[in-house]
């Protein structure tokens, strides 16, 4: 019998959203028996591009619960690396931005060409001022794991960025995108608008890829796969109800990105792909809270997950999932 072609899909989320994810992909190798470094295509999208490029890279679904646990790595691709979870990027707040005026006129003007093609999110993220945070430290642990302005060893490991001047999605690691080293293009695929720096490569400026889609799952259409598992930490089939504003300002957001993930979605089951998809349910979003960059609460985001995500593929059977709750 022919083998079974498997596609993950990591989408974006903070350092929450991340935390959560690997929780998630322990469930899917205990639940389901697949290690996410047996995927044939990996999909990832800010956070879930960090998340991609570390499993591509060998990096063991093991070794990153324990390395979020702070148990000590002694071998693999991770083995001996440091990393500040809580600081690495920055914190929960964003620094001050730089207050020159909109992010990028020329996406805005595009926008004015190209408006009803692009998501909202898209359009939105011209008018944002330039973030100023860095991302440095995300390029460090990139090129840790995979040699310096080289690709990964995963051969079809597909990073998502928004080219922050025409507003198009560039799929980096595919033959249409340009080509760069790893750690610039996952950068740029976390350069969240407002927030961080915007990524230059070349001649070109990225912003995070979420800026167009936190899944992209669509992406995945065309690698005739059959079977998707789409790991979205944005994406929630029910919520709970925060007391807080920040909360319900979130879990509004989260709802249109549920939607557009699931015409996503659509895509990719009309070409016959089983699509599975794992989001947060209202335990992991009383977890997580209202911020995603909130570090102090990453604990026990991927203790909740672990059990929610085990609990949701043990009761969901091989067909879509409605959330981890």
């Amino acid at each position: 019998m022919p083998s079974v072609r498997r596609g993950l899909v990591l989408g974006g989320g903070g350092v929450l959203g991340a935390a959560w994810a690997v929780g998630a992909l322990q469930s899917i190798q205990d639940v389901r028996g697949i290690d996410p470094r047996e995927f044939d295509v990996i999909v990832g999208t800010s956070a879930g591009s960090v998340l991609g490029a570390l499993v591509a890279a060998g990096v063991s679904v093991d070794a990153l619960r324990d390395h979020q646990f702070g148990i000590p790595i002694t071998e693999g691709p991770l083995a001996g690396y440091s990393w500040d979870y809580e600081s690495a990027t920055g914190g929960p707040r964003p620094s001050m931005p730089r207050l020159r005026g909109p992010g990028s006129v020329k996406l805005m003007a595009s926008s004015l060409r190209h408006g009803l093609r692009m998501p909202p999110t898209a359009v939105l993220s011209a008018f944002m001022p330039l973030g100023s945070g860095s991302l440095e430290r995300v390029g460090h642990l990139i090129d840790a794991i995979t040699p310096m302005d080289e690709w990964s060893p995963h051969p079809h490991l597909w990073i998502v960025a928004l080219d922050y001047e025409s507003g198009r999605r560039v799929v980096f690691g595919r033959e249409d995108a340009p080509r760069v080293g790893l750690s610039e293009a996952v950068m740029a695929s976390c350069a969240i608008p407002g927030w961080f720096e915007p990524v230059t490569i070349d001649d070109r400026t990225y912003v995070d890829g979420g800026a167009w889609s936190a899944t992209s799952a669509d992406v995945a259409a065309a690698a005739d796969l059959d079977e998707v598992y789409v790991v979205a930490p944005m994406v929630s089939f029910e919520a709970d109800e925060p007391d807080s504003l920040l909360s319900r300002l979130e879990r509004r957001w989260r709802s249109s990105v549920t939607r557009r993930c699931l015409g996503e979605v659509a895509e990719l089951e009309s070409k016959g792909t089983q699509v599975t998809v794992l989001g947060p349910g209202p335990d992991d979003l009383e977890a997580m809270g209202g911020n995603a960059m909130d570090g102090r609460r990453r604990l026990r985001v991927l203790e909740t997950s672990l059990i929610t995500t085990k609990a949701a593929l043990e009761r969901g059977g091989s067909g879509r999932l409605a959330d981890a709750g």
